[in-house]
């Protein structure tokens, strides 16, 4: 999906962060774009709390590979906070083995149709609501990681919307679905050939 550029009146900022989510963000307003190089001070879930400080009430869309043992703490968090007024969480489907009862409490919280599963490396957030359209990605991970980090905000834009059309698009997986449904879903065949998948499948060995 080819998306033109972004406004010529989007203004573009480039922080290095030693400092909290909040600080970092600064004041989010219309049209902004944000690059940030942090030391892993603060996590996703801080940037999007950071962020729904000054936005208010917003629909929220997470993606994320998994979810580890010490990161699910946060997760309990982002779920409990009442300013999340809808939430989409779109998962690896790995996840469902590992993370069942994180899961059973997102769909609890937001619906059945809350969780999207598929395969899943990226790390992305939204925020929506009637004034704001926040896009946020970035190498952290749902919990603070002391090393190199980016991360970068924007406001509006195509890259908001391209994001937008895919969650649309993702279909609603039931939980005995098989990891092959998740591939179709995500459409990875239409970027590599078969046998260029076929080192995904089956039991992985990783060299000592």
């Amino acid at each position: 999906m080819a998306r033109s550029a972004a406004p010529s009146t989007r203004r573009a900022q480039a922080a290095e962060s030693f400092k909290t989510a909040a600080e970092c963000i600064g004041t989010v307003e219309p049209g902004m774009a944000l690059f940030a190089l942090t030391r892993g001070q603060f996590s996703m879930i801080d940037a999007i709390l950071a962020c729904l400080d000054q936005t208010g009430p917003a629909e929220l869309s997470l993606w994320t590979w998994t979810v580890a043992e010490y990161e699910i703490q946060c997760m309990d968090r982002l779920r409990r906070d009442e300013r999340v007024t809808a939430g989409t969480l779109v998962i690896d489907q790995g996840a469902r083995r590992k993370n069942a009862a994180l899961l059973r409490q997102w769909k609890d919280a937001y619906g059945e149709d809350s969780v999207r599963y598929t395969v899943n490396h990226a790390k992305i957030a939204t925020i929506k609501n009637e004034r704001f359209r926040l896009l946020l990605r970035g190498s952290m991970n749902l919990n603070y990681n002391p090393r190199f980090e980016q991360f970068d905000l924007t406001e509006g834009g195509p890259d908001f919307d391209l994001i937008k059309e895919v969650e649309a698009e993702l279909p609603i997986l039931p939980e005995t679905a098989k990891k092959e449904d998740a591939y179709r879903a995500s459409r990875v065949g239409e970027a590599f050939q078969a046998d260029q998948l076929e080192m995904f499948t089956g039991v992985k060995v990783w060299a000592k």
